[in-house]
């Protein structure tokens, strides 16, 4: 049987078969491979113009002494937040620079929060009280379920949390790794004459191939210096919306040069040799972490699969030989 199947396998004609699916294959997921993704930058962009027009509008309703009456368009979500005053119990300062360092912005993400901060307690609580005593699914005693329960219920609570967390750590996992670049190209453009406005406004649009948040960051706050009064408050934002410590130092600098009318080409000089370096240094630091990380999966995977490979052919050998 054995003889058989190896046999088969090692077969000029099943070799060329598979081998012609498998390039088959490979050369269809090529071509559907650029229909099926979603245009990312596009969406991207698109949010950056909403943002633009939102600031443009609050701009002229503050600089408009006219009073506007406007009826706003109520989800179940808005109604759930504003009749159980969940801004007042659940809301607070820390997840509105969350929802804002995750890319979530404006009153319609906040109530979406409080929403889910209010709803998936309930639904995991529910949810462990049905699978553990309705359906009874775990022979297990009663305190065990009932501490099961528990934490499901803190689970619930801490979901949408860690939920903002991990989309956050993404972002600043993006822009850490561009900022560098995007601090040399806006000290070309500040040394070669440009305001910093438009140094700003240019590094937006060529950055997008290397970082589309930092892009979109970039591009809101060029639309914040231009409709703002104080531009110490959009670099203010700005360090706030991304939360690393390279652009806060920027966000500094800039602002003592907007104060103090001290030239920025050499703190950005700087500051750009200090987030390269950095770079490199948290490069390094997880290619010291990889050998230890290797070892399991190695041991697991790969001497097992090196084991049969070295070992088949013999055995095969024995067999026929017998």
């Amino acid at each position: 049987m054995i003889e058989q199947i190896a046999a088969s396998l090692f077969d000029a004609r099943f070799l060329g078969t598979a081998l012609t699916g498998i390039a088959a294959a490979a050369t269809a997921f090529a071509i559907a491979q650029p229909l099926l993704e979603s245009d990312k930058l596009g969406k991207r962009m698109k949010l950056v113009s909403d943002e633009r027009e939102q600031i443009r509008r609050r701009e002229r309703e503050k600089a408009s002494t006219r009073a506007t009456l406007r009826v706003e368009s109520k989800t179940y979500m808005k109604e759930v937040v504003e009749r159980f005053d969940l801004r007042r119990w659940l809301g607070t300062e820390t997840a509105k620079v969350k929802l804002m360092q995750a890319g979530y912005r404006g009153p319609q993400s906040e109530t979406a929060f409080l929403f889910f901060r209010l709803v998936m307690p309930v639904v995991m609580t529910v949810g462990a009280i049905v699978y553990l005593f309705v359906l009874e699914v775990l022979d297990q005693p009663t305190l065990v379920r009932v501490a099961l329960v528990i934490v499901a219920a803190l689970l619930g609570i801490k979901a949408p949390e860690l939920f903002l967390l991990n989309a956050a750590k993404k972002r600043q996992a993006e822009v850490r790794k561009a900022w560098p670049d995007a601090l040399d190209l806006t000290l070309i453009c500040v040394e070669s004459g440009m305001a910093v406005e438009h140094a700003f406004k240019r590094v937006s649009t060529e950055i997008v191939t290397s970082s589309i948040v930092l892009a979109e960051e970039l591009a809101l706050m060029t639309a914040e210096m231009s409709y703002l009064p104080d531009r110490r408050v959009a670099y203010e934002n700005l360090a706030i919306r991304i939360g690393l410590d390279p652009v806060k130092a920027v966000a500094t600098a800039l602002i003592q040069a907007e104060r103090y009318g001290t030239p920025i080409g050499q703190a950005l000089r700087v500051l750009s040799q200090e987030s390269r370096d950095q770079r490199m240094t948290e490069a390094e630091k997880k290619a010291a972490a990889l050998p230890p990380k290797l070892t399991v999966p190695m041991i697991l995977f790969f001497l097992p699969v090196l084991f049969v490979v070295i070992i088949t052919p013999a055995v095969i050998q024995i067999m026929r030989v017998n």
